[in-house]
Order: structure tokens, then C-alpha cells, then sequence
């Protein structure tokens, strides 16, 4: 029993300073390339991607990002349930993607959760929010301030608290690339 203790208080403790590393010197440090290096040694499965400053990440083991990206500032990235960021994505300034929550009808008020998926030219729009669990389709547009608790389909515009469809994306095949090869910071 007490073992047990002693490995939920070593386990606690070790990602709490983990994630005040990652949050505060690796988000904040002026490269770029030292930025994705640092997060690649701790597990994050990145491509050439362009993140911000500012980010933050929870459990950089469970991230997947792939090509092409562009990651703006003050996003959060919660991967503790594992998130899968599929090509050439761009996720705009302040939005957060979530993959685990409490349930608030649980006597211990326990974690639940699931994976998140943003499909190939998805736009995450600032200030949106998406919810453990959510797939976002290929080319599907979450508008700013958006909280998406259900899955968005392919091409498809939504907005709203909840997030509701709003219109259609032109259905093509988009050939953008929103990750800069010359981004500085």
C-alpha cells in the first residue's frame, strides 16, 4: 500500500515537472528547430512543422503531428488521451484541443476521455475549443470561438457554442502548405 502511494507521488511529480519544463522554457525558447528537437526527445512524433512560441502540451508522448503544419501561439495541445494532427493543418492563435475531462456526475470526479483526430487542411479558427474524443474531418473549418463536443465531417464549416454546421467547404483538392520553411520564431 505504501509503495503504491509512493509511485502515484513519484509518477505526480514527474509529470507535473515535465510539464512545467515544456510549458515554460522549451514553449518559450527562441528556435524554432530547438523547440521541435527538445519535444521530439521527449516522444512528440513531429514532421516539419511551424509551432509558435507559447505553446503548451500535455504529454508530449501521445502527440502526432504531421507535415506541413502551422501551430500559432497560446495553443493548447492536450495529447494525454493521444492526438493526431493529420497534414498540413493550421491551428490559429489561443484554440485548445482537449482529450481528457472530468465527469462530473462520478462520485471521485474521475477522468474520462478519448482521442482527437484533425483531418489533412483543417483550419482550428482562435479562440476554438474541441473536445475529448472529436474527429475533425479533412478540409472542415472550426470558426473562431467554436466549442465542437461532436465529430465535424469531411469539408464541413462549423461555429457556435455548441458548434453547429454553418455552410460547406468547397470540395477540391487543396494543395496549401501553411508551415513556412523560414518562420524565425
Amino acid at each position: 500500500m505504501i509503495l503504491k502511494r509512493i509511485k502515484i507521488i513519484y509518477y505526480c511529480w514527474r509529470e507535473s515537472l515535465l510539464g512545467l519544463f515544456i510549458n515554460t522554457f522549451i514553449s518559450k525558447f527562441p528556435s524554432r528547430h530547438i523547440r521541435l528537437f527538445l519535444l521530439r526527445i521527449l516522444g512528440a512524433k513531429i514532421g516539419k512543422v511551424a509551432m509558435y512560441a507559447g505553446f503548451e502540451i500535455r504529454n508530449p508522448k501521445g502527440l502526432t503531428i504531421e507535415d506541413g503544419c502551422s501551430i500559432g501561439p497560446k495553443v493548447l495541445l492536450d495529447a494525454r488521451k493521444g492526438l493526431i494532427i493529420k497534414k498540413n493543418v493550421t491551428i490559429a492563435t489561443d484554440a485548445i484541443i482537449w482529450t481528457l475531462h472530468h465527469d462530473y456526475n462520478d462520485d471521485s470526479f474521475k477522468t474520462v476521455g478519448d482521442t482527437v483526430t484533425v483531418g489533412e487542411y483543417a483550419w482550428i479558427c482562435s479562440r476554438s475549443i474541441i473536445l475529448p474524443g472529436v474527429k475533425v474531418g479533412k478540409c472542415a473549418v472550426i470558426a473562431a470561438g467554436a466549442v465542437v463536443t461532436k465529430d465535424v465531417p469531411d469539408y464541413t464549416v462549423v461555429g457556435g457554442v455548441p458548434a453547429k454546421v454553418l455552410g460547406q467547404r468547397e470540395k477540391k483538392e487543396y494543395r496549401y502548405t501553411p508551415y513556412r520553411r523560414f518562420h524565425i520564431v
